[in-house]
């Protein structure tokens, strides 16, 4: 009798024991899904109308389709010091981003030195071809503008609006998506009219709004009475233009608010269609090692038309015969 009470005890306390356990069988709660994180960092302050403003506009249209939920990004902006920026850069990478963002091309040296401390962090560099593996770095990837495209649309406008056939280029430092638009620009003019006179003035800086309005009194005392240009400081240019009546073109970001009067249309950056590429490979295991490029074809470069200044339906129309020719390859940008 005792061992049957032994044995009738020992099964009730089993039972207990499954009950409060809940069974082997059940499941462990789901780890709570963790939003990806993107840290940039950029030269300008993010409402430049230009450079650093398309980025964070990117970013920010990323996450209204995402939802903040599930993406989310952190940005430092106005270091055009190189050595603040790298800290910043060094900075965000220990804090475990997803993602940073160096937004210059006077960044490379530094992300070439601190994206192999943090092998388990991707870095993007832009705007360049340049992912750094041809000197071991394997989570770096690269971006760039075809901004050529997109300043040859420009180029065929100015020629079209330009009545004294002298037209003016602002450019910052003959490198990178600068070089290329202006490139472009020059090719866009000397297609539509050959006799047309493209003036260009480097004047050595992203950001000096102030040599950026010599040059543009500078190009309109020559005669020129369209002008463009590329890079934060074309808030100055601009601004002259404004004040003498002469045309302007924008490129990077759409730059009519600034001056609704004179600007005929821009070229507007959408990085958020290569940056999507990036994300999607960083969630499938790939770091970095590949190079993007935004177009006319694939919706990275987009021309915006400014819809208070009276622009001839002819000239819209082989703007727009343009950009069609350009993505479907039957128009060939030829630079020097």
């Amino acid at each position: 009798m005792r061992k049957t009470y032994l044995v009738l005890a020992t099964l009730l306390l089993a039972g207990m024991l499954l009950a409060a356990c809940g069974g082997a069988a059940t499941p462990a709660p789901a780890e709570e899904a963790k939003p990806f994180r993107v840290a940039v960092v950029m030269p300008s302050a993010i409402n430049d109308l230009a450079f650093s403003q398309s980025m964070y506009d990117a970013l920010s249209a990323i996450q209204a389709e995402k939802g903040e939920e599930n993406f989310q990004f952190a940005y430092s902006d106005g270091l055009f010091v190189v050595d603040d920026a790298a800290a910043a850069i060094r900075d965000y990478a220990s804090q475990g981003y997803d993602l940073v963002i160096a937004h210059g091309s006077q960044y490379g040296s530094s992300l070439v030195e601190i994206a192999p401390d943090f092998p388990e962090t991707s870095f993007a560099w832009g705007t360049t071809v340049d992912t750094f593996a041809d000197q071991g770095v394997t989570n770096v990837f690269a971006y760039e503008a075809r901004s050529e495209q997109g300043g040859y649309v420009n180029g065929v406008m100015a020629a079209k609006l330009s009545e004294s056939g002298i037209i003016g280029v602002v450019g910052p430092i003959e490198t990178g998506d600068a070089k290329l638009y202006v490139e472009g620009f020059k090719a866009g003019v000397a297609a539509t009219d050959p006799q047309a006179e493209v003036r260009v003035n480097w004047i050595g800086s992203f950001s000096d709004v102030a040599l950026a309005s010599e040059a543009a009194q500078t190009h309109i005392n020559a005669g020129a009475d369209v002008l463009t240009g590329t890079a934060q400081m074309v808030t100055g240019a601009i601004g002259v233009a404004k004040e003498r009546g002469v045309l302007w073109f924008g490129t990077q970001s759409d730059q009519t608010s600034l001056s609704p009067e004179i600007v005929v249309a821009n070229q507007v950056y959408h990085w958020e269609v290569v940056l999507n590429q990036m994300i999607d490979l960083i969630e499938s295991g790939t770091l970095g090692g590949q190079a993007f490029a935004i177009d006319l074809a694939n919706g990275g470069e987009v021309i915006t038309y400014n819809p208070d200044f009276d622009l001839p339906a002819e000239v819209r129309s082989l703007a727009e015969d343009t950009v069609k020719g350009i993505a479907d390859g039957s128009i060939t940008i030829t630079l020097p």
